[in-house]
C-alpha cells in the first residue's frame, strides 16, 4: 500500500466577506480563517491482481485501487444502530472511500474485499490491532497486539501444478477429484456471492432448519461438472460426492483463491511456545477500545 501524502494539507483561505487584513493589526482586529482540509489517500495492492475481472470491469486488470482515509463520516456510519442491525454498516464504510464510484463493492472478489476492509481500518485507528487471543498449546488467554501492515497477499504460485489444475480462459479453475474423476470448474466468489451465502444461513437458523453451509458454499463455486452446467445435475452431484473428493475440492477452492495471509507469528507468555495465529475480526477491530 502506498500512501499520497501529497494531498494532506491545511490552508487558510480568505472568504471574500472581510476586506484584507492590514500587516498591522491592533488587539481588537479579527481574522476569519477556515481550514480546508484535503483527504489523503491509500493505494491498497489488490490481492488478485486485477485478474478474474471480465472486460469492462473497472479493475480488469489493475492491480491496486484508491481508497480515502477513513473520517469521522465513516466512524458515524460505524455507530449506526439501524446499519448495524442489517449489517451493512462495513459496506457502507467502504462504498464511502472507495474513490472511483464506478466500482460495485458486490462485484469484488472476496480477497480483495478483505484488503480493502484492511486498508481502511488501518487509515482510520492505525496499524497495531491488540485483542484478546488464546494459546493454542496451553489455552492460556492473554492480549495480543497484530501489526497490520505486515499482512501481505498469500503466494498462490505452484497451485494448479499442485492439485494438475487448469485455469480456463474465462477466469474459472477445472480441477479432476481424486475418486471420482470428475473435472469440476470452479469460479471465485464475489462479495455479492458471501452475502447471499450469509443470507441463506440465517434464513435457515431462522427456520430451525439444519446447517448445509459446505454445500451451498459448493453450490455457488461450482461452474460445471464434466462440461455440464445445470444446477440439478451440479446439486445432485454435490449430494452425492465422496468426502474424499469433496475435501479435495474445497482446499484446492481455498489454495487458488487470491487473498491476504492473516496470520502472524505470536508467541506465548506462559508457556513460551511459538504458533501462527490468524487475526481474529472481533467487535474490536472496527471498534478499538
Amino acid at each position: 500500500m502506498g500512501r499520497n501524502e501529497d494531498r494532506l494539507g491545511i490552508q487558510d483561505i480568505n472568504t471574500g466577506a472581510q476586506p484584507p487584513v492590514p500587516a498591522t493589526v491592533g488587539p481588537e482586529a479579527t481574522q476569519q480563517n477556515t481550514f480546508n482540509w484535503t483527504c489523503p489517500t491509500e493505494i491498497v495492492d489488490l490481492p488478485s491482481g486485477g485478474h478474474f475481472y471480465g472486460e469492462g470491469h473497472p479493475l480488469n486488470g489493475q492491480t491496486s485501487i484508491e481508497i480515502r482515509f477513513m473520517t469521522a463520516k465513516e466512524e458515524d456510519i460505524l455507530t449506526s444502530k439501524s446499519l448495524l442491525r442489517k449489517g451493512t454498516a462495513l459496506d457502507r464504510v467502504l462504498e464511502s472511500v472507495i474513490v472511483d464510484k464506478k466500482i460495485n463493492l458486490d462485484s469484488l472478489l472476496v480477497g480483495d474485499k478483505s484488503a480493502l476492509v484492511l486498508a481502511t481500518r488501518i487509515t482510520g485507528y492505525g496499524a497495531d490491532y491488540t485483542t484478546n487471543v488464546t494459546c493454542p498449546v496451553c489455552a492460556d488467554n492473554s492480549d495480543f497486539t497484530f501489526d497490520l501492515s505486515e499482512l501481505e497477499a498469500k503466494d498462490t504460485s505452484g497451485i494448479l501444478e499442485e492439485y494438475e489444475a487448469t485455469q480456463t480462459g474465462n477466469g474459472t479453475f477445472e480441477v479432476t477429484l481424486p475418486m471420482t474423476k470428475a473435472t469440476v470448474e470452479v469460479r471465485l466468489l464475489t462479495g455479492g456471492d458471501e452475502k447471499s451465502l450469509l443470507k441463506a444461513t440465517q434464513r435457515k437458523q431462522k427456520h430451525k432448519l439444519g446447517d448445509s453451509g459446505l454445500l451451498d458454499q459448493m453450490r455457488a463455486f461450482i461452474v460445471s461438472v464434466n462440461g455440464n452446467n445445470e444446477l440439478t445435475n451440479i446439486a445432485s452431484f454435490i449430494a452425492a460426492m465422496p468426502a474424499r473428493d469433496s475435501r479435495h475440492l474445497r482446499q484446492f477452492y481455498t489454495a487458488v483463491t487470491p487473498s491476504l495471509d492473516m496470520t502472524q507469528d505470536f508467541t506465548c507468555e506462559a508457556c513460551g511456545s511459538m504458533a501462527a495465529l490468524e487475526v481474529p475480526l472481533t467487535v474490536e477491530f472496527f471498534w478499538p477500545k
